[in-house]
């Protein structure tokens, strides 16, 4: 059988046996000497690692679901050539499940006194900030008998930010406020408007919108226009407590609470609107305030990309005082929440008179698309007891969303996929009718 690479050396330095021969130290010496004398040699001629020079360059920020790349420029300032295996270690969620292995180890080979750069693909599960962990090295001797091996700590962060999945429906919603803001169509009336212009009387025209003083002036009835106020207020206040984390589907509720108080944030910067955000359970874990309407978004993304939701019961007094703090003046405060029955009834109803005495309330919960389906189920004995364990936690939640409306707040209850749009239209519907 033919040797190749590594194991020809081997055996023509004689250290396979080939056949039987008594051993001695003679013999021993004069057989390993010559193995002992190539692996001082391959040893010697490996490129040192601990004189090598390692930047990084690449991404610093990436949205949740897609991919970043991080560049790892190694140097080798040395007289010899480096031939070496390479791992650039980072945290388990920075990669896909399965594809660690492939896409952190790289083969070098670097002539003496040049540079290489390594790019690493990195795509992250999780939201927050990602540290890189140490670049870890090994070189190679010409014959690849031994190896140098270390390690070098080259920082890099990377801000994972939330996937705003939501912002597909921005063109329909601004779509929508346009024809509120009269650009599109016929302006409307009501407490939250100002004053547009005039136009004539046309059957139908709420009479009230009748300018007596400009109608005898001129030979028609003249009608004022009107359009939505801007310059409003909006607090989005995330409840960040233990409710906040049971998963719906594959995420946390806060995940969904965010996607929709993005949407929102966007919508309402656009109609001219300010924004603030505050994430609450027993302090403020996020504040947002006094942003630009271009910078609304992008400093919202960053603050709630590293939020995660606490395992403990949101102190709803606390919250309240913090929101009406940051809310001094009438605002339109949206409150991201549960609405499970004993949170509410216990935590938020002794104290929503506070708020709704100055400000206008919007509680948005995020509804289990699977109670849904379980409250459909029928055919077998197990699924009728589903149907009705599901029956039970629907009415609940509906008493408790009633409960809420017969305070004065709107409530918006809604599954994952459809909390976004559902909040921006109670939004805009604020807006149509003079409610904000």
């Amino acid at each position: 059988m033919a040797l190749t690479g590594r194991t020809a050396l081997l055996a023509a330095l004689g250290t396979l046996p080939v056949g039987l021969w008594e051993p001695s130290w003679t013999g021993i010496l004069a057989v390993n000497a010559p193995l002992a004398l190539a692996c001082a040699c391959d040893f010697a001629l490996a490129a040192p690692v601990r004189r090598l020079g390692l930047t990084r360059s690449g991404d610093t920020s990436v949205r949740l679901g897609e991919t970043a790349d991080v560049e790892l420029t190694v140097t080798n300032p040395s007289g010899r050539p480096l031939r070496a295996d390479l791992r650039d270690a980072w945290p388990p969620s920075s990669w896909q499940p399965g594809t660690e292995v492939a896409a952190s180890r790289n083969h070098l080979t670097i002539p003496a006194g040049e540079r290489r750069r390594v790019t690493t693909r990195l795509h992250p599960t999780r939201r927050g900030d990602h540290q890189a962990d140490r670049v870890t090295i090994r070189s190679y001797g010409p014959l690849g008998l031994f190896t140098r091996q270390g390690s070098h700590k080259v920082p890099w962060s990377l801000r994972v930010l939330p996937p705003f999945a939501s912002r597909k429906h921005l063109p329909s919603k601004l779509a929508r406020l346009r024809e509120l803001d009269g650009r599109t169509s016929v302006l409307t009336r009501g407490q939250g408007t100002e004053f547009d212009s005039l136009r004539d009387y046309v059957p139908g025209d709420d009479t009230r919108s009748i300018d007596w003083r400009a109608t005898a002036r001129q030979s028609r009835v003249a009608i004022r226009t009107w359009r939505p106020e801007r310059d409003r207020h909006i607090l989005l206040v995330l409840d960040t407590g233990r409710t906040s984390a049971g998963r719906v589907g594959d995420a946390p509720r806060l995940d969904s609470s965010m996607d929709a108080a993005l949407l929102l944030a966007t919508l309402a910067s656009r109609a001219g609107d300010r924004v603030d955000l505050l994430a609450y359970d027993r302090r403020v874990r996020a504040l947002v305030q006094g942003r630009s309407a271009g910078d609304v978004l992008p400093s919202l993304v960053n603050a709630l990309a590293t939020l995660e939701p606490e395992l403990i019961e949101t102190d709803a007094r606390g919250l309240t005082s913090t929101a009406l703090r940051t809310a001094p003046r009438s605002s339109l405060i949206v409150l991201l929440t549960s609405l499970d029955t004993a949170p509410i009834e216990e935590g938020l109803l002794p104290v929503l008179s506070r708020l709704t005495k100055r400000h206008k309330v919007l509680v948005a919960s995020v509804a289990d698309p699977h109670i849904e389906e379980m409250a459909t189920s029928r055919g077998t004995t197990e699924a009728v007891y589903d149907a009705a364990a599901a029956a039970q936690a629907q009415s609940e939640r509906h008493r408790t969303a009633e409960q809420l409306t017969r305070r004065g707040v709107t409530v918006v209850d809604a599954t994952p996929k459809d909390l976004a749009p559902a909040l921006a239209d109670a939004y805009l519907s604020l807006k149509a009718t003079g409610r904000l």
